[in-house]
């Protein structure tokens, strides 16, 4: 997709700055959606990896967990599902720094940067992308636990829906975390490593897969600390028709804050010279 410079009249080619900002944005994400296109063995993996982690995660714990310890009626799959959407999307957002690096390593990024492109839009059209992808994903998670394993969640369809919409928007705050560390490590190697040492805090300090109160007592106050656990509560409240109470308030208060911080780090560490 090309668009042809608009020139003022009686301008000049010298005085066309570049496309408007929507139509930069527009262009730079479609380049990271067909990006994502091209290597479809890796997408079509990608998109299994979900359905694996159910499979794995309802039967392993699924087997083992106290039913007492859960809400009254609710059976393990439908108190993991909510949990599991969150989950799965640091995957990608992970993923979205590691291809910011591989970006800047090939020279992908130094030739955009020669072009009339807002540097920030850069970063937004690549999270822009993955969170396409990562809506793809979650949506074939939630079609496989309720067509394949029966999932049925008190707050049906509406309720899953809710519980969808709100990961997509604590993934999409969570992306700026990893680009932020892509932009200031510059290393693939680097970045794996950090991502382990965020990731798992991030997925087991949570009430992702028993409750807060079921755990050690200085894992609880991690997990009442992590962000994601917000997140996690929000989504079981609008897929179970718990009382939500400031839990939706609450998860997306904190995705505000760390989409706020994560992207303004990632701007400031991307604009840094390369040395």
């Amino acid at each position: 997709m090309t668009l042809a410079p608009t020139l003022p009249a009686g301008g000049s080619a010298a005085a066309w700055q570049g496309s408007s900002v929507p139509a930069q944005l527009l262009i730079l994400t479609g380049r990271s959606v067909r990006a994502h296109l091209s290597h479809r063995r890796a997408l079509v993996l990608s998109m299994l990896q979900p359905v694996f982690m159910l499979l794995l995660l309802s039967q392993v714990f699924g087997s083992i967990v106290d039913r007492g310890h859960l809400p009254e009626g609710v059976g393990y799959l439908d108190y993991l599902l909510p949990a599991l959407l969150v989950t799965t999307g640091i995957g990608p957002s992970v993923a979205s720094g590691i291809g910011l690096v591989r970006d800047m390593d090939n020279g992908a990024v130094a030739r955009l940067r020669t072009l009339p492109i807002h540097t920030p839009l850069l970063l937004l059209a690549r999270s822009l992308a993955d969170l396409l992808r990562t809506a793809a994903q979650l949506a074939i998670l939630v079609v496989v636990a309720v067509v394949a394993l029966d999932a049925r969640p008190a707050g049906g369809t509406p309720g899953l829906l809710a519980a969808l919409l709100l990961t997509c928007a604590v993934v999409w705050a969570m992306t700026w975390i990893f680009l932020a560390l892509a932009a200031w490590l510059r290393s693939a190697e680097a970045m794996q490593s950090a991502a382990y040492l965020v990731t798992f805090p991030l997925m087991f300090a949570s009430s992702a897969f028993v409750p807060v109160d079921r755990l050690p007592g200085w894992l609880q106050i991690l997990a009442r600390l992590n962000p994601l656990s917000y997140a996690m509560d929000a989504a079981r409240a609008l897929s179970l028709d718990l009382p939500l109470g400031t839990r939706l308030w609450a998860a997306l208060g904190t995705s505000l804050l760390v989409a706020v911080a994560g992207s303004a780090a990632a701007v400031w560490a991307f604009r840094r010279p390369v040395t």
